[in-house]
Protein backbone atom coordinates (compact mmCIF):
# COMPACT_ATOMS: atom_id res chain seq x y z
CA UNK A 1 0.00 0.00 0.00
CA UNK A 2 1.21 3.27 -1.31
CA UNK A 3 1.74 5.82 1.44
CA UNK A 4 -1.21 8.47 -0.14
CA UNK A 5 -3.20 5.35 -0.14
CA UNK A 6 -2.73 4.87 3.12
CA UNK A 7 -2.89 8.79 3.87
CA UNK A 8 -6.41 9.05 2.19
CA UNK A 9 -7.75 6.45 4.20
CA UNK A 10 -6.78 8.00 7.37
CA UNK A 11 -8.54 11.26 5.74
CA UNK A 12 -11.38 9.60 5.23
CA UNK A 13 -11.58 7.46 8.00
CA UNK A 14 -11.13 11.01 10.01
CA UNK A 15 -13.99 12.61 8.38
CA UNK A 16 -16.40 9.55 8.94
CA UNK A 17 -15.60 9.86 12.93
CA UNK A 18 -16.42 13.58 12.49
CA UNK A 19 -19.40 13.05 11.03
CA UNK A 20 -20.68 10.52 13.02
CA UNK A 21 -19.92 12.47 16.18
CA UNK A 22 -21.39 15.77 14.88
CA UNK A 23 -24.60 13.78 13.89
CA UNK A 24 -24.44 12.67 17.71
CA UNK A 25 -24.00 15.77 18.91
CA UNK A 26 -27.01 17.41 17.08
CA UNK A 27 -29.31 14.51 17.74
CA UNK A 28 -32.37 14.76 18.21
CA UNK A 29 -32.44 16.49 15.11
CA UNK A 30 -35.88 15.34 13.65
CA UNK A 31 -38.92 14.18 16.20
CA UNK A 32 -38.87 10.73 18.03
CA UNK A 33 -41.24 7.91 17.80
CA UNK A 34 -42.46 6.63 21.03
CA UNK A 35 -44.00 3.55 20.45
CA UNK A 36 -46.42 2.55 23.13
CA UNK A 37 -47.73 -1.30 22.62
CA UNK A 38 -50.89 -1.34 23.65
CA UNK A 39 -54.38 1.11 22.59
CA UNK A 40 -55.02 4.70 24.13
CA UNK A 41 -56.69 4.63 27.52
CA UNK A 42 -54.50 1.79 29.23
CA UNK A 43 -51.69 2.24 31.81
CA UNK A 44 -49.31 1.84 29.42
CA UNK A 45 -50.85 4.90 27.60
CA UNK A 46 -51.08 6.87 30.25
CA UNK A 47 -47.74 6.88 31.52
CA UNK A 48 -45.81 7.17 27.88
CA UNK A 49 -48.06 10.35 27.61
CA UNK A 50 -46.99 11.42 30.90
CA UNK A 51 -43.58 11.49 29.73
CA UNK A 52 -44.15 12.50 26.50
CA UNK A 53 -44.04 16.30 26.62
CA UNK A 54 -41.71 16.81 29.28
CA UNK A 55 -39.30 14.55 27.34
CA UNK A 56 -39.96 16.42 24.38
CA UNK A 57 -39.23 19.73 25.71
CA UNK A 58 -35.40 18.56 26.81
CA UNK A 59 -34.46 16.71 23.94
CA UNK A 60 -36.01 19.70 21.98
CA UNK A 61 -37.78 17.84 19.79
CA UNK A 62 -41.61 16.27 19.34
CA UNK A 63 -42.19 13.46 20.56
CA UNK A 64 -44.81 11.31 18.65
CA UNK A 65 -46.48 8.69 20.59
CA UNK A 66 -47.57 5.77 18.37
CA UNK A 67 -49.99 3.35 19.84
CA UNK A 68 -49.39 -0.10 18.45
CA UNK A 69 -51.69 -2.70 20.60
CA UNK A 70 -52.36 -5.99 19.79
CA UNK A 71 -50.87 -9.83 20.60
CA UNK A 72 -50.12 -8.61 24.13
CA UNK A 73 -47.99 -5.78 23.03
CA UNK A 74 -46.49 -8.13 20.81
CA UNK A 75 -46.64 -6.34 17.64
CA UNK A 76 -45.56 -2.77 18.75
CA UNK A 77 -42.38 -4.36 20.38
CA UNK A 78 -41.53 -6.02 17.82
CA UNK A 79 -42.17 -3.06 15.25
CA UNK A 80 -39.42 -1.19 18.30
CA UNK A 81 -36.65 -3.81 17.70
CA UNK A 82 -36.98 -3.47 14.02
CA UNK A 83 -36.80 -0.08 13.90
CA UNK A 84 -33.42 1.40 12.68
CA UNK A 85 -31.13 1.84 16.27
CA UNK A 86 -30.58 5.19 16.02
CA UNK A 87 -32.54 6.42 18.77
CA UNK A 88 -35.52 8.49 16.79
CA UNK A 89 -37.96 4.98 18.19
CA UNK A 90 -38.00 4.31 21.43
CA UNK A 91 -40.23 2.09 22.96
CA UNK A 92 -42.21 2.65 26.77
CA UNK A 93 -42.13 -1.27 28.18
CA UNK A 94 -43.47 -3.48 30.51
CA UNK A 95 -43.71 -6.91 32.27
CA UNK A 96 -46.21 -8.64 29.22
CA UNK A 97 -44.38 -7.92 25.91
CA UNK A 98 -40.81 -7.54 27.68
CA UNK A 99 -40.71 -10.77 29.40
CA UNK A 100 -43.60 -12.85 30.13
CA UNK A 101 -44.55 -13.33 26.31
CA UNK A 102 -41.37 -14.54 26.07
CA UNK A 103 -41.44 -16.75 28.72
CA UNK A 104 -45.30 -18.34 27.42
CA UNK A 105 -44.29 -18.55 24.07
CA UNK A 106 -40.54 -19.47 22.76
CA UNK A 107 -41.74 -18.59 19.24
CA UNK A 108 -42.33 -14.81 20.05
CA UNK A 109 -40.16 -13.17 16.98
CA UNK A 110 -37.73 -11.09 19.67
CA UNK A 111 -35.63 -11.66 22.94
CA UNK A 112 -36.15 -8.16 24.26
CA UNK A 113 -33.66 -8.51 26.92
CA UNK A 114 -31.00 -9.01 23.80
CA UNK A 115 -32.98 -6.58 21.39
CA UNK A 116 -33.60 -3.70 22.78
CA UNK A 117 -31.30 -1.47 25.03
CA UNK A 118 -32.97 -0.10 28.33
CA UNK A 119 -32.75 3.76 29.06
CA UNK A 120 -34.55 4.30 32.01
CA UNK A 121 -36.56 2.63 34.68
CA UNK A 122 -39.74 4.65 34.65
CA UNK A 123 -41.71 3.16 37.69
CA UNK A 124 -44.17 0.40 39.47
CA UNK A 125 -47.47 0.10 40.57
CA UNK A 126 -49.53 -2.41 42.33
CA UNK A 127 -52.44 -4.36 40.84
CA UNK A 128 -55.40 -5.08 42.80
CA UNK A 129 -57.68 -7.77 43.53
CA UNK A 130 -61.18 -6.66 43.35
CA UNK A 131 -64.73 -8.57 43.75
CA UNK A 132 -68.26 -8.00 42.43
CA UNK A 133 -70.26 -6.38 45.23
CA UNK A 134 -72.95 -9.24 45.59
CA UNK A 135 -69.71 -11.56 46.65
CA UNK A 136 -69.74 -12.99 50.11
CA UNK A 137 -66.06 -11.98 50.56
CA UNK A 138 -64.33 -9.05 51.95
CA UNK A 139 -60.76 -10.06 52.61
CA UNK A 140 -58.49 -12.25 51.31
CA UNK A 141 -59.16 -14.82 53.83
CA UNK A 142 -62.92 -15.00 53.01
CA UNK A 143 -62.01 -15.20 48.89
CA UNK A 144 -59.57 -17.98 49.41
CA UNK A 145 -62.68 -20.03 51.94
CA UNK A 146 -65.29 -19.19 49.56
CA UNK A 147 -62.88 -20.93 47.04
CA UNK A 148 -62.03 -23.88 49.44
CA UNK A 149 -65.86 -24.72 50.08
CA UNK A 150 -66.34 -25.26 46.32
CA UNK A 151 -63.21 -25.46 43.82
CA UNK A 152 -63.46 -24.31 40.29
CA UNK A 153 -67.12 -22.46 41.64
CA UNK A 154 -65.35 -18.92 41.45
CA UNK A 155 -64.18 -16.79 38.31
CA UNK A 156 -61.38 -14.18 37.86
CA UNK A 157 -60.94 -12.22 35.08
CA UNK A 158 -57.58 -10.29 33.96
CA UNK A 159 -56.21 -8.17 31.08
CA UNK A 160 -55.54 -11.19 29.05
CA UNK A 161 -53.97 -14.35 28.86
CA UNK A 162 -50.12 -14.01 29.98
CA UNK A 163 -50.42 -10.58 31.74
CA UNK A 164 -49.32 -9.54 34.83
CA UNK A 165 -52.49 -9.51 36.09
CA UNK A 166 -53.18 -13.31 34.95
CA UNK A 167 -49.35 -14.20 36.65
CA UNK A 168 -50.85 -12.34 39.83
CA UNK A 169 -53.99 -14.20 39.80
CA UNK A 170 -52.04 -17.51 39.10
CA UNK A 171 -49.71 -16.89 41.78
CA UNK A 172 -52.73 -16.17 44.33
CA UNK A 173 -54.32 -19.47 43.68
CA UNK A 174 -50.70 -21.39 43.67
CA UNK A 175 -49.89 -19.60 47.39
CA UNK A 176 -53.54 -19.74 48.41
CA UNK A 177 -53.97 -23.91 47.59
CA UNK A 178 -57.36 -22.84 45.78
CA UNK A 179 -58.76 -23.80 42.27
CA UNK A 180 -60.27 -20.29 40.73
CA UNK A 181 -61.14 -20.38 36.84
CA UNK A 182 -58.97 -18.11 34.89
CA UNK A 183 -61.03 -15.81 32.47
CA UNK A 184 -58.68 -13.77 29.88
CA UNK A 185 -60.19 -10.88 28.18
CA UNK A 186 -58.36 -8.27 26.23
CA UNK A 187 -57.60 -5.54 28.42
CA UNK A 188 -58.60 -4.41 32.08
CA UNK A 189 -61.43 -2.61 30.89
CA UNK A 190 -63.63 -5.07 29.47
CA UNK A 191 -62.54 -7.32 32.85
CA UNK A 192 -64.38 -4.82 34.89
CA UNK A 193 -66.79 -4.12 33.04
CA UNK A 194 -67.91 -8.08 33.52
CA UNK A 195 -67.21 -7.60 37.15
CA UNK A 196 -69.55 -4.91 37.84
CA UNK A 197 -72.17 -6.70 35.80
CA UNK A 198 -71.84 -9.87 38.04
CA UNK A 199 -70.51 -11.86 35.06
CA UNK A 200 -67.31 -12.80 36.71
CA UNK A 201 -66.70 -12.84 40.76
CA UNK A 202 -62.96 -11.63 40.80
CA UNK A 203 -60.74 -9.42 38.97
CA UNK A 204 -56.97 -9.08 38.80
CA UNK A 205 -56.45 -5.39 37.43
CA UNK A 206 -54.15 -2.32 37.70
CA UNK A 207 -55.19 -0.46 40.45
CA UNK A 208 -55.23 2.97 37.87
CA UNK A 209 -57.67 1.22 36.00
CA UNK A 210 -59.89 -0.46 38.95
CA UNK A 211 -59.96 2.73 41.37
CA UNK A 212 -62.76 4.97 39.56
CA UNK A 213 -64.84 1.68 39.88
CA UNK A 214 -63.85 1.03 43.36
CA UNK A 215 -64.54 4.52 44.47
CA UNK A 216 -67.91 4.43 42.85
CA UNK A 217 -68.88 1.30 44.87
CA UNK A 218 -69.73 -0.79 41.52
CA UNK A 219 -66.99 -3.62 43.03
CA UNK A 220 -65.13 -3.50 46.01
CA UNK A 221 -61.33 -3.70 46.34
CA UNK A 222 -59.80 -6.96 48.44
CA UNK A 223 -56.41 -6.29 48.54
CA UNK A 224 -52.94 -4.86 46.49
CA UNK A 225 -50.57 -7.33 45.11
CA UNK A 226 -47.79 -4.79 45.98
CA UNK A 227 -45.40 -5.73 49.48
CA UNK A 228 -46.92 -2.28 51.06
CA UNK A 229 -49.63 -0.48 51.01
CA UNK A 230 -50.22 2.27 48.31
CA UNK A 231 -50.18 6.00 49.39
CA UNK A 232 -52.86 6.29 46.51
CA UNK A 233 -55.39 4.03 48.33
CA UNK A 234 -53.63 3.00 51.57
CA UNK A 235 -56.79 1.47 53.42
CA UNK A 236 -56.71 -1.22 50.91
CA UNK A 237 -55.02 -3.97 52.48
CA UNK A 238 -52.16 -5.83 50.60
CA UNK A 239 -52.24 -9.81 49.77
CA UNK A 240 -48.90 -10.28 51.73
CA UNK A 241 -50.70 -9.15 55.02
CA UNK A 242 -52.38 -12.79 55.09
CA UNK A 243 -51.26 -14.96 57.03
CA UNK A 244 -49.82 -17.78 54.43
CA UNK A 245 -48.87 -15.51 52.37
CA UNK A 246 -46.30 -13.30 53.31
CA UNK A 247 -43.83 -12.10 50.92
CA UNK A 248 -46.62 -11.38 47.94
CA UNK A 249 -45.04 -9.03 45.90
CA UNK A 250 -46.21 -8.61 42.07
CA UNK A 251 -46.67 -5.35 40.22
CA UNK A 252 -47.02 -3.76 36.89
CA UNK A 253 -43.77 -1.81 35.70
CA UNK A 254 -42.62 0.65 33.07
CA UNK A 255 -39.42 1.23 31.32
CA UNK A 256 -37.95 3.10 28.34
CA UNK A 257 -36.00 0.83 25.68
CA UNK A 258 -33.97 1.51 22.60
CA UNK A 259 -33.37 -0.95 20.02
CA UNK A 260 -30.10 -2.89 20.34
CA UNK A 261 -26.86 -1.16 18.43
CA UNK A 262 -28.48 2.27 18.99
CA UNK A 263 -25.20 4.42 19.58
CA UNK A 264 -23.84 4.87 23.24
CA UNK A 265 -23.82 8.81 23.01
CA UNK A 266 -27.54 8.59 22.08
CA UNK A 267 -28.66 6.14 24.73
CA UNK A 268 -26.81 8.25 27.49
CA UNK A 269 -28.63 11.02 26.19
CA UNK A 270 -31.85 9.38 26.10
CA UNK A 271 -31.53 8.04 29.69
CA UNK A 272 -29.96 11.47 31.54
CA UNK A 273 -33.20 13.37 29.73
CA UNK A 274 -35.67 10.43 30.82
CA UNK A 275 -33.80 9.95 34.49
CA UNK A 276 -34.39 14.01 34.43
CA UNK A 277 -38.03 13.61 33.44
CA UNK A 278 -38.96 11.28 36.16
CA UNK A 279 -37.49 13.40 38.38
CA UNK A 280 -39.61 16.33 38.07
CA UNK A 281 -42.09 16.90 40.73
CA UNK A 282 -44.94 17.79 38.46
CA UNK A 283 -44.20 14.38 36.09
CA UNK A 284 -44.14 12.84 39.74
CA UNK A 285 -47.04 13.92 40.67
CA UNK A 286 -48.93 12.94 37.36
CA UNK A 287 -47.33 9.46 37.99
CA UNK A 288 -48.30 8.99 41.69
CA UNK A 289 -52.13 10.07 40.50
CA UNK A 290 -52.53 6.86 38.36
CA UNK A 291 -51.12 4.50 40.97
CA UNK A 292 -47.54 4.60 39.57
CA UNK A 293 -44.33 5.07 42.23
CA UNK A 294 -41.75 6.90 39.98
CA UNK A 295 -38.28 5.18 39.57
CA UNK A 296 -35.96 7.27 37.60
CA UNK A 297 -33.14 4.64 38.03
CA UNK A 298 -30.69 3.68 35.38
CA UNK A 299 -31.08 1.32 32.09
CA UNK A 300 -28.50 -0.82 34.08
CA UNK A 301 -31.05 -0.92 37.31
CA UNK A 302 -33.94 -1.27 35.03
CA UNK A 303 -31.98 -4.78 33.68
CA UNK A 304 -31.11 -5.96 36.91
CA UNK A 305 -34.65 -5.66 37.64
CA UNK A 306 -35.81 -7.34 34.68
CA UNK A 307 -33.44 -10.55 35.78
CA UNK A 308 -35.39 -10.98 38.90
CA UNK A 309 -39.06 -10.33 37.52
CA UNK A 310 -37.75 -12.76 34.70
CA UNK A 311 -37.20 -15.52 37.67
CA UNK A 312 -40.63 -14.73 39.43
CA UNK A 313 -42.62 -15.14 36.07
CA UNK A 314 -41.01 -17.88 34.88
CA UNK A 315 -42.11 -20.15 38.17
CA UNK A 316 -45.49 -19.36 38.16
CA UNK A 317 -45.96 -19.52 35.02
CA UNK A 318 -44.00 -23.51 35.06
CA UNK A 319 -46.15 -23.85 38.48
CA UNK A 320 -49.38 -23.03 36.81
CA UNK A 321 -48.65 -23.95 33.19
CA UNK A 322 -49.40 -21.06 31.73
CA UNK A 323 -49.23 -21.44 27.64
CA UNK A 324 -49.60 -19.14 24.89
CA UNK A 325 -53.16 -19.14 23.34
Amino acid sequence: MSNRTRWLRKIAAACLVASSAAAIAAYPERPVTLIVPFAPGGSSDIVGRSLAQPLSERLGQSIVIENLGGAGGTIGTQKAVRAKPDGYTVLLGSGSEILINKIINPKTPYDATKDLAPLAFVGTGPMVLVAKTSLPANSIDEVLTLARAKPDSLSYGSAGNGTPMHVAGELLKIRGKVAIVHVPYKGAAPALTDLVGGQIDLAVSTLSAALPHIRSGKVKAIAVTSAKRTDLAPEIPTIAETKGLEGFDLGVWFGLFAPAGTPSDVTRRLQAETQAVVQDPAVRKRLAEVGISPSGASGADLAKFMATETDTYRKVVEAAKIVAE
